[in-house]
Parts: C-alpha cells; sequence; structure tokens
C-alpha cells in the first residue's frame, strides 16, 4: 500500500495539554504561528481532524491567505484542501463550520457509522466507509490511491494523534510549546497512554515564533513485521539517495543500504562500489563496518534500495547469505532484482527461506531505478 506523507501539528501548554476546560477555545500561540499553520494547510493536498475536534473547536480549517489560495489555483490544485474528518460513529453536526465553508469534504467512518453519517450530512460529504472498525492504514490507502493525496496535514485531536504515532504511520510532528501551564487534570492532552512504534524521535528544526516555540521531529525506529511504518519509508529514501552516490558503472547496479537498530540509531551504512573497490555491494559495504557480535544486529532492519543479490560472481558470499549470517532479521527493500545480470535472481527467496522478514515498498521502485535507468531502460 502507498500512503500520504503524514503531518501532525498541535500546539500544547508547557504541561502538555491541547485545551483548558473553559467555554472557549484556549488560544496557545499568536498571530505569526497561526500565519505558518496556514502556510502549511496551504501546501497540503488534504486536511484530517476526528470529530471530537469538530464537536470541541468547530473549525473551518481553511488557507486564510488569498495569496496562498491564488498559488494553489495557479499551480492546478484546488484553491482550498480537501478536508477529511475521521469518525467510528458517524454522529457528526450538520451545523458545523467545516461542512459549510470552502473545500470538498470527506468522511472517514464505520460501515456502521456511514448509514448514520450520509443521514446527517446528504451531499454535504462523501462519506467512505472503511469496514466493520476503523483502519488507518485504509484510510490513507484511500487517500493516497482514490483522492491523490500526498501530502496529509492532521491537526486533531489527541486521540488521532495517538493513534497515528502508536501504529508508525506519522511522518513528521510539528509541535509548538506554549508558555502557560493548564493543570487540569479533566484538560484534554495531546498523546494518550499505549505502546508507541514510533520509539524515539529525530530532532530536525526548532524555531522560536514570537513567544512559542516550534519543534519538528520526524520518527526514526524501524517496524516491526510486514506493515511498513513511517520510519521504514524514511530509511528506504535514505537507501535510494545513497544509491545516487554510487560511482556509474555499465555492469552494476548502483545500490544504497542502511542498517537501523531497533530502537531507530543507524548503525552503518553503505553503497556500491563505495571506497573505491569496483565489486563491494551496498548491504556489503554496511555490514562490513560493524562488529559480527554487535547485539543489535538481531533486532536491526537493512534497508536497500534493490533487493540483496542471492547469487553473485565477485565475491564467494551473496548480499542475501551476509544479511542471514550477521542475524538481521527484517530487510525492507524498493525493487525486486531484475534478470540483468542474473538470470533468477530471488534474494527474497533466499532470506525468507532463513527466517527473514522481507517487506518491499514498490512507491520507492523508481527512485532506485533512477541511477539505473541506462541498465534497466
Amino acid at each position: 500500500m502507498s500512503y500520504p506523507y503524514v503531518l501532525l501539528s498541535a500546539a500544547v501548554s508547557l504541561d502538555g495539554y491541547l485545551d483548558d476546560t473553559g467555554p472557549e477555545r484556549l488560544l496557545l500561540s499568536g498571530p505569526a504561528d497561526f500565519d505558518r499553520v496556514d502556510e502549511v494547510r496551504a501546501g497540503s493536498d488534504a486536511i484530517l481532524v476526528g470529530a471530537g475536534t469538530i464537536r470541541a473547536d468547530n473549525p473551518r480549517l481553511l488557507v486564510n491567505s488569498a495569496e496562498r489560495r491564488a498559488a494553489r489555483i495557479a499551480a492546478g490544485r484546488p484553491e482550498y484542501p480537501l478536508k477529511v474528518t475521521v469518525t467510528a460513529s458517524g454522529d457528526l453536526d450538520p451545523a458545523a463550520k467545516l461542512w459549510h465553508t470552502g473545500g470538498e469534504k470527506l468522511v472517514c467512518t464505520t460501515d456502521e457509522g456511514a448509514e448514520r453519517a450520509t443521514r446527517l450530512l446528504g451531499d454535504t460529504a462523501d462519506v467512505v466507509p472503511l469496514g466493520p472498525d476503523l483502519d488507518w492504514r485504509a484510510l490513507l490507502a484511500h487517500l493516497h490511491d482514490v483522492r491523490g493525496v500526498r501530502r496529509l496535514m492532521v491537526e486533531g485531536g489527541g486521540t488521532v494523534h495517538t493513534q497515528l504515532l502508536q501504529q508508525g504511520l506519522a511522518d513528521e510532528l510539528q509541535l509548538v510549546l506554549a508558555p502557560l501551564f493548564v493543570g487540569d487534570p479533566a484538560a484534554p492532552r495531546l498523546f494518550g497512554p499505549g505502546a508507541y512504534q514510533g520509539g524515539r524521535l529525530r530532532l530536525t528544526e526548532t524555531r522560536r515564533i514570537e513567544d512559542v516555540v516550534l519543534m519538528r521531529y520526524e520518527p526514526t525506529a524501524p517496524g516491526i513485521g510486514p506493515a511498513p511504518t513511517a520510519a521504514d519509508r524514511h530509511w528506504l529514501r535514505t537507501a535510494c539517495e545513497l544509491a545516487a552516490l554510487c560511482p556509474p558503472s555499465g555492469t552494476a547496479f548502483s545500490v544504497g543500504a542502511v542498517v537501523v537498530a531497533a530502537d531507530g540509531t543507524e548503525l552503518a551504512r553503505g553503497h556500491s562500489r563505495e571506497g573505491g573497490d569496483p565489486v563491494v555491494h551496498a548491504e556489503e559495504a554496511a555490514l562490513a563496518k560493524l562488529d559480527p557480535a554487535d547485539p543489535r544486529l538481531a533486532a536491526a532492519t537493512v534497508y536497500s534500495s534493490l533487493e540483496p543479490c542471492a547469487r553473485r560472481a565477485s565475491r564467494p558470499a551473496p548480499c542475501a547469505e551476509l544479511i542471514l549470517r550477521a542475524g538481521v532479521r527484517r530487510v525492507v527493500t524498493a525493487w525486486r532484482e531484475p534478470d540483468t545480470f542474473v538470470e533468477a535472481a530471488d534474494g527474497t527467496g533466499v532470506l525468507l527461506k532463513g527466517g527473514v522478514e522481507v517487506v518491499v515498498l514498490p512507491e520507492y521502485e523508481e527512485r532506485a531505478k533512477a541511477p539505473n535507468r541506462h541498465l534497466v531502460d
């Protein structure tokens, strides 16, 4: 499945609250940050909120800047991003501002909730049933494949943010920290309890905006099992970028590889023909930088832009065998090896037979092929 880039956006108090319990919404940031959020909205294909946010805040979810709306139109995009609501019950207020302001509207819900939402909203919004339960992966796949959403901004609430992070589906978190305390245990918090797949996040930016601080994070920890996470996509993109660094060759593929520990720590990286070695492969180059006794390898993931080789003439052991010897039990790749140099190449089969989980993300195949066009076109 292919998913949009998922950006979570939120502002919180110093003690982690989204709001207080008063009748009016607590404004945690000011005009400069509101304008920044407007810019992020303008750069998104869709904006998503949960039904609870509609009930609590009654948002319009508009791009307020006329200049930004004009730029969207000039680029051939709709004036406003698609507005997406998630609800299990389908219990939505048809008088809410969201339904009566600019942009197309989409409700993603359960089979049961779809009946109620359709009855309440009529033709105000498209209603998409996702099955007996809310399925975030099905929702994101629908947005990507059916609605053409490539960049999704998620503005709340806390339950939605929590679920996306816990399932490893958020590519980025933009968090604004406001210099005040709420202190009311009954007030809504940004994140709820539970197990999070994201592990330790990487801080990519901090910025002061008037009296608040914007912090941008991205997840780093690999997924577990066959379900890919946002961090898996990040590391596979990195592997594809490494492939572009390979010295050109007419007789071998350009491949990049990264070895990542379970907690998101990058252990090693490599690329084909690295260090002037004309026959070294990417996975081989990366694994050679590690101590074979490193205990982190057993829970690590190898990301390779091309399926690890099952046979080769230039070295005694192919990369699939090197991965098995290292004790790695999960591999994520973008592209199955074609028969350009080796007939019936099947590194995946070798890995699966050795007990390794292999995840293929075909949406990155074109990136992996890019430095190899002269070999495969």
